[in-house]
């Protein structure tokens, strides 16, 4: 490791109205958690102090001016705004959404600048962030325009399941014109990477399900399979790659084909995520793959129905601080291993 501090996990606090203020002073609830990690929100010290005794949490957390000031070894609150916030659970409020993306734009700003090592995003409500500063379908896309590394991918990832997308957050009436060989070359690509860097993979077997029911049915339902998935995975075969597929979507994930392969990509969101969170809701995790940074959030939203009422399971949100240290250290191994292979390599001679 070169970092001489314990990992600085930056967290965004998510919808103000939601629970990502209950998962995330109920995962630092815990001392054991600072063993792990300096955990460092940007939000308002006394809005988590407001949180803290709404809860009933016994908590601790110290105030900081900026992410210059973190302090290791200490749960961390930058101060982002001054302002005097009045919270009603449950409710979308665009006015708290700007405080929100406040959060957002801070604790990136961070983890560009290295302040902080890692980023965990608390849920958002889409629809009460979005701006003339935020004007993107969720978190990925915003880290894809603002943190280096190219494309992006949204690749959901637990113990036994890790299932990436071709298309996220995209109309079901338009997924099959987005498809396009040059798409699913790239997003294999992203996915095969990161399973090797970030997961200490060394020879990713992934698995590719079909876009049109029964992958199409040789061209009886859609051609697309035919005509643009099946041609585009023969190519990445005949170059090397472990890719398998196109595989009937309806009945991949109940005859448990998926524990054969390290990934599973998905056509489309439902495709991919409704099997996800069947097999792993909870335990899951969204991991931001393809960029230079590393970003992970709970694999939930901000649960407006039971924001408030002290019922949130905080478990996917520890997972995400978890899985976000975990990859920072895979990705720090797998650097110095591929630093100078030919250097290491003479030596040997």
């Amino acid at each position: 490791m070169k970092k001489a501090h314990k990992i600085r996990v930056g967290i965004s606090i998510g919808g103000l109205n939601g629970i990502g203020s209950e998962v995330i002073l109920k995962t630092f609830e815990d001392p054991r958690m600072l063993d792990f990690c300096t955990p460092v929100v940007f939000a308002n010290n006394k809005l988590l102090s407001f949180y803290k005794k709404h809860y009933k949490m016994n908590v601790n957390f110290q105030g900081v001016e900026n992410a210059e000031k973190i302090i290791d070894g200490k749960f961390n609150v930058v101060n982002v705004w001054k302002d005097h916030l009045k919270i009603n659970f449950g409710e979308e409020d665009k006015f708290l959404g700007g405080f929100t993306l406040q959060s957002l734009e801070a604790a990136t700003q961070a983890l560009k600048e290295e302040h902080i090592d890692v980023l965990v995003t608390a849920p958002i409500n889409k629809n009460v962030i979005q701006s003339d500063k935020f004007n993107f379908p969720g978190h990925t896309d915003y880290l894809a325009k603002h943190l280096g590394g190219g494309e992006s991918l949204m690749f959901m990832i637990s113990e036994n399941l890790k299932v990436g997308l071709l298309t996220d957050h995209v109309p079901v009436k338009e997924v099959a014109k987005v498809i396009t060989p040059a798409l699913i070359e790239k997003k294999i690509k992203i996915i095969s990477s990161s399973l090797e860097a970030d997961f200490r993979v060394r020879k990713p077997k992934i698995a590719v399900l079909g876009i049109n029911p029964h992958s199409g049915d040789n061209g009886v339902i859609g051609k697309e399979d035919e005509e643009v998935l099946k041609p585009t995975l023969k190519r990445l075969r005949d170059r090397g790659n472990l890719v398998y597929g196109p595989y009937a979507a309806d009945s991949f994930f109940g005859t448990k084909n998926y524990q054969n392969f390290d990934a599973v990509v998905a056509a489309y969101h439902d495709q991919g995520l409704i099997p996800f969170k069947t097999l792993s809701f909870g335990n899951g995790v969204n991991f931001t793959a393809g960029l230079e940074k590393i970003r992970t959030s709970p694999d939930h939203g901000t649960a407006y129905e039971i924001a408030g009422k002290g019922e949130a399971d905080p478990t996917s949100f520890k997972e995400a601080v978890f899985a976000a240290i975990e990859i920072f250290r895979n990705r720090e191994e797998y650097k110095e291993l591929t630093k100078n292979p030919l250097k290491k390599q003479s030596k040997k001679l």
